[in-house]
C-alpha cells in the first residue's frame, strides 16, 4: 500500500492510455510523459505499460507501507527519502514506513511542472477499458475516477523478487542523453517538431511563416486536454468551414482567434478546427515538461525525421531495459549462492 499523507495540486494513477475507445468518444488520456513513465517503470523492474503516478507541481507527500523499489522520472522536485535527498532517474530500494516528499518546485526554486513515481509492481487499482488511467473528465479508472486525496490507501502489486531490494542505481535523462533535444534548444526557449497539417495549405503565407519564425508562450489557461498558445494571429484563407473529424495528441488546431491550441492526452476525440500542424509523437514529452508561460519555437520536419526521432526514443527505452534486465540477473545469481 501507499499512504497518501499530502496528494499535492494534482496526483494522479496513470499508465499508457486507454487505447482504442475513439469510435466511443473516449480519449487515450493517460500519463502526458509517457517516456517519463515508461523510464520509470523499466527502473524499477515493470513492463512500461504498468500504473505509476502523474505529479503536477509537486506538494506532495507519501508513505509505503512494504518494503519496495521506486523511481521518479520527469522534474526534479527535490524530493526526499525520509529527509534524505533523492535524484530523479535514479531508481532506489525504500524500506516500509519510509516516507516520499516532494517539494512545490525544483532545487533553489526552479520552476518544475510534472514528474512520474514507479513503484515495484505497479499500481493494483482496477483496470477499466483495459487501462488503469484516470479519466478525470468523466470521473472513472485510476483511484475512484478521481485524484488523489488525503488519507488515500492506492493498493499495489505484490513483488517477490530478492532484485527490488539491491543498491540504488540510476540512467541518464533523456535531456542528458540529447533525445530530441536540438542544437538552438536553451533553457528558455523550447523546441518542438512539427509535420505540417491536413490544413497547412489553407493558411495564408504569412501565417505560415510565423508558425516557423515567431515564439509562441503557454498561457495560464491550459491543462491536460490542451496547451493554449499566445503569439501572432494565424490567419486562414477564405473558405468552407469545416466538418468535425478525428484529432489525436499533437495536433495544432487553430480557432477563429487565430490563436494556435496543442491537444494534449485527454482532448476530445473529433473537433472543426483546422490543423495547421501536429507535433511529432517523439517530442510530446518536451511539451508535457513545459511549465506555463514557457516560450516554444516550432520547427518544420518531415515524415523520415519524425520516424528516425521515434526511433531514437525507442532505442533509449530498450537500453534502460537490457540494463535494467542484466543487473536484476547479477542480482539473482548473487542471491542464490
Amino acid at each position: 500500500m501507499i499512504d497518501i499523507l499530502q496528494p499535492g495540486m494534482l496526483t494522479s494513477v496513470q499508465d499508457l492510455g486507454r487505447i482504442g475507445h475513439r469510435q466511443q468518444g473516449i480519449h487515450p488520456g493517460g500519463a502526458l510523459n509517457l517516456l517519463a513513465l515508461s523510464t520509470a517503470n523499466l527502473l524499477v523492474g515493470n513492463p512500461n505499460t504498468a500504473a505509476g503516478l502523474e505529479i503536477t507541481m509537486g506538494a506532495c507527500e507519501m508513505r509505503f507501507t512494504d518494503d519496495t523499489r521506486i523511481a521518479l522520472c520527469g522534474d526534479d522536485f527535490d524530493a526526499r527519502l525520509d529527509g534524505k535527498p533523492i535524484a530523479t532517474y535514479w531508481s532506489i530500494p525504500v524500506r516500509a514506513g519510509q516516507s516520499l516528499k516532494l517539494s512545490p518546485c525544483g532545487p533553489g526554486g526552479a520552476p518544475a511542472i510534472r514528474t512520474y513515481l514507479a513503484i515495484a509492481g505497479g499500481i493494483d487499482t482496477t483496470p477499466v477499458l483495459g487501462s488503469r488511467s484516470t479519466d478525470l473528465k468523466a470521473s472513472f479508472g485510476g483511484y475512484k475516477g478521481r485524484a488523489l486525496r488525503k488519507g488515500d490507501r492506492l493498493p499495489t502489486a505484490e513483488v517477490n523478487s530478492p532484485t527490488v531490494f539491491g543498491p540504488a542505481f540510476g540512467v541518464r535523462s533523456p535531456q542528458w542523453s540529447g533525445l530530441g533535444v536540438l542544437e538552438h534548444d536553451s533553457s528558455k526557449q523550447i523546441t518542438l517538431r512539427v509535420l505540417p497539417g491536413p490544413e497547412y495549405e489553407q493558411f495564408t503565407v504569412a501565417a505560415r511563416e510565423q508558425l516557423w519564425q515567431d515564439k509562441w508562450r503557454i498561457t495560464p489557461n491550459s491543462n491536460r486536454m490542451g496547451y493554449r498558445l499566445e503569439g501572432p494571429e494565424l490567419k486562414r484563407k477564405p473558405g468552407r468551414d469545416l466538418l468535425s473529424h478525428g484529432v489525436v495528441p499533437g495536433v495544432i488546431q487553430v480557432p477563429p482567434s487565430g490563436q494556435p491550441i496543442i491537444l494534449l492526452g485527454d482532448a476530445q476525440t473529433t473537433g472543426g478546427y483546422p490543423k495547421i500542424g501536429v507535433v511529432i509523437s517523439a517530442d510530446l514529452w518536451k511539451l508535457a515538461q513545459a511549465p506555463l508561460n514557457a516560450q516554444l519555437q516550432l520547427r518544420l520536419c518531415d515524415l523520415e525525421q519524425a520516424l528516425r526521432a521515434s526511433e531514437e526514443q525507442q532505442n533509449y527505452l530498450t537500453h534502460i531495459e537490457q540494463t535494467v534486465a542484466a543487473l536484476s540477473w547479477s542480482r539473482a545469481t548473487q542471491y542464490r549462492k
